[in-house]
């Protein structure tokens, strides 16, 4: 009744794909993406007839890692739940687990109309044609069977944090450019592509009391909060511009408060229109980073343009702030930049460091998978557009952020993207230092998996968009 095959992963060829579709004789065809699969009692057979029921393309299910052995020798076991499948699920290393269970007939069918040969994509290729009619039909063709019916040995046992950007690792480059090129032919599929240079005019800006405003959102950041300020403050811009530095503090506990009161009442240079450090204290009610940010651009002390600086992290230099305002009207430095902004969004790059400043692997992020033709479409594929991100604050107070704490900032960058240009500046900008106490830095499954169901949720929503 089943037709086994190994595959080594989700990146493979196309060609991989085609052998194992020509090769399959029974009605069901089950792939293996990691060995030594073993079977929890009948877990095999459930596969099959949920399968056989719900009437899906492919169904995958929760499972059981082997993560390591103690010291008897015994396998030490956790719980893999996996997550639902959505039509913004276009991430390419959504998690399926290691078996994934195909109907044999779908699976020959859908090979064959696979027209590109990939080196990597096979695999990305074929599930998301099972997907093309699932925006216009619904029903569910990669179904979840939330229970636990395998054992896989986790081979990657690096924390959360580590595996935060594999994606935009330089050694995967030729990988990304394949996976790119499948979802973009997929957005066309199915009639959710952007062309290239199709936008809505921006609002006009109006009056503000400085040039821009360094957003500073935190809570429970004693130990890192004054080192970011400082970043900020010290920020140099030319004659003729200004900028703040406003700080939200989301109840904070932990001495956090004190430590901004020490730097207001402690440096009387920075109570001007240039440089002022403006303090807001939040009330009781539930806010978040989003929320934080929300409070910040509406405030009427906000600048034309809002630049973000996380409150553990510092920029890496003085001159990031006039960056950001060149880059905006699409002009070099040193120009005038007083034009009207060019761009609804800005993005810089950053490189990974501990808290000493020393540089962690994989280094300089710089999001050159983004380009101005297709950065729009690609941004539907992957977990993050890059940082630090600036803002023309009138177009992000008529779409503010998201109420939450995880994601918030991928939102208004899908949001802007779909009828706004991005910008992108290609130069180191910003320090984003990586310590224990990060929110990413060793999210358990649970975790991971609430935050990657919220991404997948945001590019459900947009692509619907796009697609009307």
């Amino acid at each position: 009744m089943i037709t086994t095959f190994f595959l080594s992963g989700r990146v493979c060829s196309t060609k991989a794909i085609r052998e194992i579709a020509e090769k399959s004789s029974a009605p069901y065809t089950m792939i293996y993406l990691k060995p030594d699969i073993e079977w929890v009692y009948l877990g095999k057979e459930r596969m099959v007839q949920v399968l056989e029921m719900s009437g899906a393309t492919m169904v995958y299910a929760d499972h059981f890692n082997k993560v390591q052995r103690d010291k008897e020798g015994e396998w030490i076991i956790s719980e893999a739940p996996v997550i639902d499948y959505q039509i913004g699920a276009l991430r390419d290393d959504f998690d399926f687990g290691a078996v994934l269970l195909w109907r044999t007939d779908k699976l020959k069918e859908l090979v064959a109309q696979m027209d590109t040969d990939y080196e990597f994509a096979g695999l990305y290729d074929l599930r998301l044609r099972a997907t093309d009619r699932m925006a216009q039909t619904g029903g569910e063709p990669l179904a979840h069977i939330p229970e636990y019916l395998y054992y896989e040995v986790e081979t990657d046992t690096r924390k959360s944090g580590e595996k935060l950007f594999d994606y935009v690792d330089p050694r995967n480059r030729q990988v990304q450019i394949e996976m790119e090129q499948c979802v973009t032919t997929y957005l066309k599929r199915i009639g959710a592509y952007l062309k290239p240079g199709e936008y809505k005019e921006l609002p006009q800006a109006g009056e503000f009391p400085v040039t821009a405003s360094v957003i500073i959102p935190c809570k429970n950041r004693a130990r890192t909060i004054a080192d970011a300020i400082h970043s900020a403050l010290n920020q140099k811009v030319r004659d003729g511009y200004s900028f703040n530095v406003i700080v939200v503090d989301d109840n904070s506990t932990d001495g956090t408060k004190e430590k901004i009161q020490e730097l207001i009442n402690g440096d009387a240079s920075h109570n001007g229109a240039n440089g002022e450090l403006i303090y807001i204290a939040q009330d009781k009610t539930w806010h978040a980073i989003g929320g934080n940010w929300n409070v910040a651009i509406h405030d009427q002390r906000c600048g034309k343009y809002a630049i973000q600086l996380d409150s553990d992290d510092t920029y890496f230099d003085e001159n990031t702030v006039q960056r950001f305002i060149d880059a905006f009207a699409g002009l070099e430095p040193k120009q005038d930049s007083h034009a009207a902004p060019r761009y609804g969004m800005v993005i810089g790059t950053y490189q990974l460091t501990n808290m000493a400043g020393e540089i962690l692997p994989p280094g300089v992020i710089d999001h050159r998978e983004w380009t101005d033709d297709n950065g729009r479409n690609n941004a539907l594929r992957i977990n993050g557009l890059g940082a630090p991100r600036g803002f023309y604050v009138p177009l992000l107070r008529t779409i503010n952020y998201p109420t939450t704490k995880y994601g918030e900032d991928y939102a208004v960058g899908l949001r802007i993207s779909r009828d706004y240009p991005i910008g992108r500046i290609y130069d180191v900008l910003y320090n984003c230092r990586r310590w224990e106490d990060n929110s990413d830095a060793n999210c358990d499954i649970v975790a991971m998996n609430r935050n990657n169901w919220y991404k997948d949720r945001l590019r459900t929503w947009e692509l619907l968009a796009r697609l009307k």
